[in-house]
């Protein structure tokens, strides 16, 4: 499917998002929408995989028999169904039954089968607790099939999940939905419902022009990123993991084969379910990943606090798109915490120090971590000042990128991307302003960067150019003695330099001006005189 055919489907999904909400909010549909086409995805990817593994077995349905050959298999050979289903496991890492398979579920709601919702209802549960070896508890609990968004009584609610299955079901006929096809339309929802919630949009979803920039900075050989991107990550973690799309990006850098692992964390309880959804739509087996549903700053995942040197977990690269200066509340232990004992403890009005040191914590020695902040750590004072003077000290700062402002949905502040390394060669901190307007395309509501911008920054980056207006590497001895103040201005300003005025051609173009008004007054004067007017003054 080409570019133009995926952003099609996309806007026809989300035409049907826009045509089926008015009865229910913005959030309650975007779950219910997602949820769904979650559940084709898993139907088409089961069907098609059963196809190539029963080869000539698999039923051949005449044309407008609408069963699922599946479900026909299944009834002719009860006594193969387990060593199908373990086949299954062992190739794509879940089973589903027939009567939970999409095509059965359209089918009913074709029919207004009065049966559906009960039908829906067992299928989500049959996902979470038996597809998966691993326990997928509280996948879909955001979505209530006995919420009065659906309907009043019972049969209302069926009517209403009829109608969205169908429209979801009739509009995506027409295309080619394979499975790689509609985990890119779930990316494209996810934007979308992203773009339409305001400040909301900041708890599940990165940009996606950010989220690459992040994306490539981490894949990049972290000792010589000029040698280019690593052939393998062997585990990557985004601690406010949102949907899961930064660490997708990750993962589509160096190749779906390239990362061993991925861990999330998210705290936000709808967000987390979208994010494990998004991993297994992109075709993330249950064993490639993790999505812990916990607080970050609390420090609550269990597998984050083996105090043994040896056991502790590492990761190559570490992505992070945290809640701007958020409120958070210390303790007198908090001081103590093995994160922020070496470097002190973020002020209680801002976190963003105390999720960069929660990150870096976890960082190996030859990763590579990428976060994004407001420009306030940079240069606030206090406890956060330290925390900045601690880092620089100590060489972690390999570099600060300044972006433009109002790309984001959750704010139009600009916004810097710190890169953080344990190990880097170069006692200097490069320094990239990218706020200039040569250096995003402006838009109607927000600004965007684009391809060619991102190639600048990553280039600069990759390569530590100085480039005038743009980027500078910075010796410690200036940072130093500017106190540790990392303000991008101070160092790289977007200013363009005023040409200098040379007096004496200035000079000579006004004699030259006052030369031809006298030549000019005196051949206007002559046609004065013949006239019998006055003249003018010379």
């Amino acid at each position: 499917m080409t570019q133009d055919q995926l952003n099609r489907l996309g806007n026809t999904l989300w035409s049907i998002a826009n045509a089926l909400r008015g009865a229910m909010n913005a959030d309650s549909f975007r779950d219910y929408m997602l949820s769904l086409l979650f559940l084709r995805y898993l139907s088409d990817n089961y069907e098609n995989t059963a196809k190539k593994e029963l080869g000539a077995d698999y039923p051949k349905l005449e044309e407008g028999d609408r069963r699922s050959p599946l479900k026909i298999w299944y009834e002719q050979n009860p006594d193969d169904v387990s060593e199908f289903e373990k086949s299954m496991r062992s190739k794509i890492h879940y089973v589903l039954e027939p009567k939970y398979l999409w095509s059965n579920i359209a089918a009913l709601a074709r029919n207004d089968d009065d049966t559906l919702l009960d039908t829906v209802r067992q299928t989500f549960k049959f996902i979470e607790e038996h597809s998966f070896q691993n326990n997928f508890k509280g996948l879909f609990s955001e979505i209530n099939l006995s919420s009065d968004n659906l309907g009043k009584d019972l049969e209302k609610r069926n009517k209403k999940l009829a109608s969205i299955i169908r429209r979801i079901s009739d509009g995506i006929s027409e295309f080619d939905t394979d499975t790689d096809i509609l985990g890119d339309a779930y990316e494209y929802l996810i934007g979308k419902f992203a773009s339409n919630s305001g400040k909301k949009a900041g708890e599940f979803y990165t940009p996606q022009p950010i989220s690459t920039i992040l994306s490539r900075i981490v894949s990049l050989d972290s000792q010589d990123p000029t040698t280019g991107k690593k052939d393998k990550l062997d585990n990557i973690l985004d601690f406010t993991s949102g949907s899961g799309s930064l660490l997708l990006n990750v993962r589509n850098q160096v190749g779906k084969k390239g990362v061993g692992k991925i861990y999330g964390q998210e705290n936000n309880m709808t967000t987390y379910n979208l994010a494990r959804m998004n991993m297994l739509l992109h075709g993330v087996k249950d064993s490639e990943f993790i999505i812990h549903h916990g607080d970050t700053l609390e420090n609550d995942w269990d597998i984050f606090n083996e105090l043994n040197p040896s056991k502790k977990l590492e990761f190559d690269a570490i992505v992070a798109n945290p809640p701007f200066s958020l409120r958070w509340e210390t303790k007198e232990s908090t001081a103590e915490d093995f994160r922020f004992k070496n470097y002190g403890v973020a002020p209680k009005s801002a976190a963003d120090f105390a999720f960069l040191l929660h990150g870096f914590h976890y960082l190996r020695n030859n990763g590579t971590m990428a976060i994004i902040l407001p420009h306030g750590v940079l240069f606030r004072g206090g406890s956060e000042a330290k925390i900045r003077q601690k880092l620089l000290e100590d060489g972690n700062i390999d570099a600060v990128i300044g972006l433009p402002e109002n790309l984001f949905y959750s704010t139009g502040i600009p916004v810097a991307i710190i890169v953080l390394k344990k190990c880097k060669k170069s006692d200097d901190v490069l320094i990239i302003n990218a706020s200039a307007s040569e250096n995003y395309e402006k838009g109607k509501g927000q600004n965007i960067l684009r391809p060619q911008d991102i190639d600048k920054i990553i280039d600069t980056y990759q390569y530590r150019k100085d480039v005038e207006r743009f980027s500078r590497k910075v010796p410690m001895d200036e940072i130093k003695a500017n106190k540790y103040n990392l303000n991008i201005t101070r160092y790289v300003s977007t200013a363009e330099e005023e040409k200098p005025i040379d007096l004496s051609d200035i000079n000579k173009q006004l004699v030259e001006i006052e030369s031809k008004i006298k030549s000019t007054t005196v051949a206007h004067n002559e046609f004065l005189r013949e006239l019998g007017l006055e003249l003018l003054p010379i």
